[in-house]
């Protein structure tokens, strides 16, 4: 097993330094591309053949971190593939010097490196560390552009998730302490799946101060709300690439931790120890941040802005989700983290290449796309009804199954999530209306977008119709299986 994970998690780590110092942005950018392939390949030929179970393995992927590879390779393929018609726009336009995009190609692979290696960790301090390296990798693609917002945003970025690396890294020792009587010092008591055996038995008192310093430091990596701060700005000062990669895996990645954290301590509650049940506070983090982003959506002029608030809207229904626990609302979460990484991928792909075109990333200068950019307003148009939730796209079926388990568990938040939903589906919709057939700003008509550039996009949301339409029984067992019982 761990020789097929090692060929997921190399590839981008020992590409790291080659592609930072390949000369020009041709190259590099050729090559970024050929060894997300690489990755992509890699991880399907692990969930289709893992090989043996290597019980010693600190690399030991389970249904729930086979998922989320082929979700992040495969969107680090079509985000490599955008990344080239940007790169070459911003070197012509001489936005970016040949140091920063010899960094900017470095950082792409050893990002989805220490991402792809946290997912398949079966380790609690190496998924820490893997995290933490990536958000350092992600606070130095911010700053790339040089501008003072650029700079700030990236402080920003540093200065809060610095402090969740902190409270993260307490909490994983917190559980490690807790573990250790009951599985004996060293590897095992940091394994995942032995916390989770070991659970029941493990110090209730620990397992609360644990869960809730992880809850700070990884909810702040996840975006949520009161713990978001950081991200509408890395999102909008940053390249958009790196938005598309911020939006979706280094943000599942957290969630994906905190869902692994609420099978430790569920289990603890489960059995009668002092743990408290952990689906309450990742329920009212869920409904907070939808609803709050959902109102923050209507004054937003920038438009990655914008889209870095739906972003904590949908990352709010997964935490919902996964607060309300069970193998139905843990399968509805998961299929709203596929639909919406592959979604916001598309529509940061579309926005990125409109900004670079028009000169500017606030509304007004979007505006009209569809009088001289008809191929792009239309997959623009096409991103954001399938995030607003409408059908036929997944990320409808996956709020239903999500409202419908709220609504037969705890149906007086029902109101609460219908007012969020509501609300941000009625500015995605507006905001839409102004992006596609308002008056543009200016006479000039910009160069079109061609085909090329946005066939990544259009996978994309193929991908997400077809989720929505009906989706493959082999998907279905997998998700059902990283669900849980």
């Amino acid at each position: 097993m761990i020789a097929s994970s090692l060929l997921v998690v190399l590839p981008g780590l020992i590409a790291a330094p080659i592609l930072a110092a390949l000369p020009g942005w041709r190259a590099a950018a050729t090559a970024n591309i050929g060894v997300c392939a690489i990755i992509l390949l890699a991880a399907i030929r692990l969930a289709i053949a893992p090989g043996p179970i290597d019980d010693d393995a600190w690399l030991r992927p389970d249904a729930l971190g086979i998922v989320l590879v082929l979700l992040t390779s495969f969107t680090g393929l079509t985000t490599a593939w955008f990344s080239r018609f940007y790169i070459r726009h911003e070197a012509e336009a001489e936005r970016l010097g040949p140091r920063a995009i010899r960094l900017y190609h470095g950082a792409f692979p050893a990002l989805l490196g220490f991402l792809l290696t946290a997912l398949l960790s079966d380790n609690i301090g190496l998924t820490w560390v893997c995290l933490e390296a990536a958000t350092i990798i992600g606070v130095l693609v911010v700053v790339l552009p040089g501008t003072e917002d650029a700079i700030e945003a990236s402080w920003k970025f540093f200065i809060l998730c610095g402090v969740a690396v902190a409270l993260a890294l307490f909490g994983t020792i917190m559980l490690y302490l807790a573990a250790s009587p009951i599985l004996g010092p060293g590897w095992p008591a940091m394994s995942w799946r032995g916390l989770a055996a070991a659970a029941p038995a493990c110090n209730g008192g620990l397992l609360n101060l644990a869960f809730v310093f992880l809850l700070i430091g990884y909810g702040t990596k996840a975006g949520l709300v009161p713990l978001h701060g950081w991200m509408p700005d890395a999102h909008a000062e940053g390249p958009t690439p790196v938005s598309a990669i911020l939006s979706g895996s280094v943000l599942n990645v957290a969630l994906v931790v905190l869902l692994r954290l609420r099978g430790v301590i569920g289990a603890n509650a489960a059995a009668g120890g002092a743990a408290i049940a952990p689906g309450p506070a990742m329920i009212i983090l869920g409904l907070a941040s939808v609803l709050v982003s959902a109102f923050c959506l209507w004054p937003r002029r920038d438009v990655k802005r914008f889209f870095a608030f739906s972003t904590i809207e949908q990352n709010g229904l997964v935490a919902l989700a996964f607060g309300l626990g069970g193998p139905a609302a843990n399968f509805a979460g998961l299929l709203h983290m596929i639909a919406h990484t592959l979604t916001k991928a598309s529509i940061f792909q579309c926005v990125g290449r409109a900004a670079q075109l028009r000169g500017g990333q606030d509304f007004p200068h979007l505006s009209g796309l569809l009088r001289d950019q008809r191929l792009l307003a239309f997959t623009l148009a096409a991103g954001t009804i399938a995030v607003a939730g409408l059908p036929p796209f997944a990320m409808f079926s996956s709020e239903f199954l999500i409202a419908s388990e709220l609504a037969r568990r705890m149906v007086w938040l029902s109101p609460l999530l219908g007012l969020g939903l509501i609300v941000g589906t009625w500015a995605l919709l507006a905001r839409l209306l102004d992006l596609c057939v308002g008056l543009p700003k200016g006479t000039g008509k910009s160069p079109s977008v061609g085909g090329a550039a946005l066939a990544s996009a259009w996978l994309n949301l193929a991908i997400v119709v077809g989720l929505g339409l009906a989706m493959p029984p082999a998907l279905v067992n997998l998700l059902q299986q990283a669900a849980g019982p």
